[in-house]
């Protein structure tokens, strides 16, 4: 699966598109299943007291508050080809890093936590700090970054390649 995010465009693989449509259809499935719930532990009495009322009720918020997610993302998504392997650092690849004072390399997918919720990389998102900074680097240029301590990192693009999830 690749997935990349534009400003509020998502582009998503088929596949991707498709497993997201399902979750949705399930969540709209189920609305009736909660509400019947919410109303059978209604009936039992006050409800200040009745743990089972509050959790569907949590539940039914929980639940709608995805499918509104859900509904949006999968109205703007965009269902496409993988970004070009050109060297690139854009959304949908996974990127090797080096950090300044660092050995060690780290990979990982530029993605939302959507997109990559299935895959074993971990998911960093073009919005964070890293991600932003990395944005349009070219395999080999270093960029620097602010940390939440208020240091600054350098990072050194070693490779960015297509995500095939």
């Amino acid at each position: 699966m690749v997935a990349v995010s534009d400003t509020q465009v998502t582009w998503l693989t088929q596949e991707a598109f498709d497993r997201l449509k399902h979750e949705l259809d399930e969540l709209i499935e189920n609305r009736p299943v909660i509400a019947a719930r919410i109303n059978d532990s209604r009936e039992e009495g006050d409800l200040k007291e009745n743990g089972g009322y509050h959790a569907a009720r949590e539940e039914q918020g929980q639940a709608e508050a995805r499918i509104r997610h859900l509904q949006e993302l999968l109205r703007s998504a965009k269902v496409g080809e993988a970004p070009a392997n050109d060297g690139t650092a854009e959304p949908g690849k996974v990127l090797t890093v080096r950090y300044d004072g660092d050995d060690d390399e780290e990979k990982f997918l530029l993605a939302t936590r959507e997109e990559g919720a299935e895959g074993a990389l971990d998911v960093y998102s073009p919005e964070s700090p890293l991600g932003k900074a990395l944005l349009g680097a070219k395999e080999g240029e270093s960029r620097e970054y602010d940390l939440p301590n208020g240091s600054k990192q350098k990072v050194t693009l070693i490779k960015a390649v297509p995500y095939t999830g």
